[in-house]
């Protein structure tokens, strides 16, 4: 099937994927741009995973302040080489993610970094809560999980809908960012100030 110039383009500008992969995914899509954006992020996480074990020794911080003054944040974005890290794109990823963490103040980088302490006391108070309500053990578990999964999404960063598109996670556009630029692509650290 030969994919009209003007639907790659679109492809293109809404993943930030190649040419060359935004064509093919029309291609195996039959010109159907929803399956082949999902098709598109499948593809970044399976590269994400792919390169999952090698080493980020390359990266730079990046320093937002929002416009009132009152807030500010440092990203500690990496990658594999220099050459990535210096590059435009690799900074507006790292400009675009700072201003993620200044609009929805995650605490955590992912959901292993929430502390044992965190997630026991959590699990008492969501115990306590429901304790009363005559729930067997087995569903009240299932509540329990459900809630701590939901509290890791509004806390943790990579699990949080991303600002610029909530039809992504953080993680879904670092994994587009893999797929990008070849290489591994990690958020280090992040610190937020606010006044």
């Amino acid at each position: 099937m030969a994919v009209p110039i003007e639907l790659i383009k679109e492809l293109r500008a809404r993943t930030q994927a190649s040419f060359a992969d935004c064509r093919q995914a029309l291609e195996e899509t039959e010109g159907d741009l929803e399956e082949a954006v999902k098709r598109l992020r499948v593809r970044g996480a399976v590269i994400a995973e792919k390169r999952s074990g090698r080493d980020t020794d390359a990266g730079i911080v990046e320093a937002y302040i929002h416009s009132n003054s009152r807030v500010g944040v440092l990203v500690d974005l990496h990658a594999e080489t220099d050459f990535v890290a210096r590059s435009g794109e690799f900074k507006a990823l790292a400009h675009d993610l700072a201003l993620h963490i200044a609009a929805a103040n995650p605490r955590y980088v992912s959901p292993d970094d929430i502390p044992e302490e965190a997630r026991v006391e959590e699990r008492r108070l969501i115990t306590q809560q429901f304790q009363d309500s005559g729930k067997p053990p087995q569903v009240l578990e299932k509540i329990i999980e459900g809630k701590i999964t939901a509290m890791a999404k509004e806390i943790c960063l990579l699990a949080q809908p991303f600002v610029k598109d909530s039809d992504k996670t953080v993680q879904d556009v670092l994994d587009e960012a893999v797929a990008k630029f070849g290489e591994k692509v990690i958020v280090k650290r992040f610190v937020r100030y606010q006044i």
